[in-house]
């Protein structure tokens, strides 16, 4: 049974940064990319970021371009994202969730099965 672990979330200051983790079991680096969401209060969740397990290609949206880096350990199969630069927008629950492929399409019924999500808070 694959099962994700979403930690690292937090209180932080806008323009503070955070590394977000998300451990996996039951899943093969090999086969497998994993995607980080996440859910503004009030709006929908919205794709962030994925990464190839097996090459560590990686996607960015838009709107953490720059900002947010994302990054694996495959021998902790551990995903990483690395978010700097915070604005109060980045105000989320962040979750991961595994999917075959990262391309850049975040369509979330390719994805699953889902972490817990994280609280991600960004005070201006």
């Amino acid at each position: 049974e694959v099962q994700l672990v979403e930690s690292g979330g937090g209180l932080v200051q806008a323009g503070g940064s955070l590394r977000l983790s998300c451990a996996a079991s039951g899943l093969s680096f090999d086969a497998h990319a994993i995607g980080w969401f996440r859910q503004p209060p009030g709006k929908e969740r919205e794709g962030v970021s994925c990464i190839s397990l097996r090459v560590g290609n990686a996607h960015y949206a838009d709107i953490v371009k720059g900002r947010f880096t994302i990054s694996r350990d495959s021998s902790k199969n551990t995903v990483y994202l690395q978010m700097s630069s915070l604005l109060p927008e980045d105000t989320a629950v962040y979750f991961c969730a595994a999917s075959m492929a990262c391309t850049g399409n975040y369509n979330e019924h390719d994805f699953g099965p889902w972490g817990q999500g994280t609280q991600v808070t960004v005070s201006s």
